[in-house]
């Protein structure tokens, strides 16, 4: 079976969830406005009426032909259904661009973020079907890693503080539900987490919980991985849940060459990708990186403990970025 050359149809496989909606929106503001939109999930969620292109629509379960003479397909549900459903998706040979870590380990699927290309000098693979979109934090650790190797970049440190946005709806309505409970002095409900996740950070969730955060870890240490392909040591990498709704926060330390100075280090930067905040009084946070295509970082800071020894503060959208990394990358493989 092959896709002709002047298809223009794009399923989105994991519709309604809040990376599928948010693709949803960026597809429906580029260049892929016109193109037919075919919206596909789980069979718990077949059926939920959305919109698509301003018209009605309605997301349907994947069936035979779900993939059929599809250009894109973009899987932005759980690294399960991705599995599920991957092998049909090949047999289409539409070009696969997976947002959920399924292919991070998996032979044959290419890493990509914007400043890929730059940064491991070298191009897109010309014969590649299928794609990896890195998470905010490990698009941040690789950036950082490779940005930072020209420097004598010696260890990286890099610590991740994830908010219930990864969990979905499900996560965001049990931290909002909690948080009320709690300033009620109600009991809470865990369903989601199995924990207490309001008002506390954690390293894992309870033993029931749906959501594992020891798994997310290693999906981010897999896509560092990937991403880095050998061109500079790994980072040491850990993830910490924070009672946020929206956007990836992280602290990150590197040892670099004891000569490397501060203008040297922002345009290492600058040239990874990073956006660096221009005001040094004007706080970085989550919230004030919502809506942005761009990871964020505040100025760096010199430790004084050792010479060479710098921190580093940085945020992003961890539904908007990965989001638009996949429509950048739709859009230069049909450039």
């Amino acid at each position: 079976m092959s896709t002709p050359r002047d298809s223009q149809r794009i399923v989105i496989a994991g519709a309604s969830s809040l990376l599928g909606a948010e693709l949803k929106s960026l597809l429906e503001e580029s260049r892929f406005a016109a193109w037919d939109l075919s919206l596909v999930d789980e069979e718990i969620v077949a059926g939920t009426l959305t919109e698509a292109v301003g018209e009605p629509a309605v997301i349907l379960p994947v069936e035979e032909g779900s993939f059929t003479r599809a250009k894109f397909i973009f899987f932005t549900g759980s690294a399960a259904f991705t599995e599920r459903n991957l092998a049909p998706a090949r047999e289409s040979v539409a070009t696969v661009i997976d947002l959920s870590g399924a292919l991070a380990a998996k032979s044959g699927a290419s890493p990509w973020f914007p400043a890929m290309d730059a940064l491991r000098t070298g191009p897109l693979p010309a014969n590649a079907t299928a794609y990896s979109i890195p998470s905010a934090a490990a698009t941040a650790a690789s950036a950082l890693s490779l940005g930072l190797a020209p420097l004598g970049l010696q260890r990286l440190t890099f610590v991740a503080f994830q908010p219930v946005s990864a969990a979905g709806r499900a996560g965001i309505e049990e931290l909002e539900s909690q948080t009320s409970q709690l300033l009620s002095l109600k009991s809470v409900g865990k369903a989601v987490f199995d924990e207490q996740i309001a008002f506390a950070m954690l390293d894992q969730f309870g033993p029931a919980s749906s959501q594992n955060l020891l798994s997310a870890r290693e999906r981010v240490r897999a896509e560092i991985e990937i991403c880095l392909a050998n061109k500079v040591g790994l980072p040491a990498f850990q993830l910490v849940h924070v009672p946020v709704f929206y956007g990836l926060t992280f602290a990150a330390c590197a040892q670099l060459a004891p000569e490397t100075n501060h203008p040297r280090i922002v345009k290492a930067l600058n040239d990874a990708g990073f956006a660096l905040t221009a005001n040094e009084n004007q706080g970085l946070s989550n919230v004030s990186v919502a809506g942005e295509n761009l990871i964020h970082l505040a100025s760096p800071e010199a430790d004084p403990a050792g010479v060479g020894t710098w921190w580093f503060w940085g945020a992003a959208d961890d539904i908007r970025l990965p989001a638009a990394n996949a429509v950048k990358l739709a859009d230069k493989l049909t450039s």
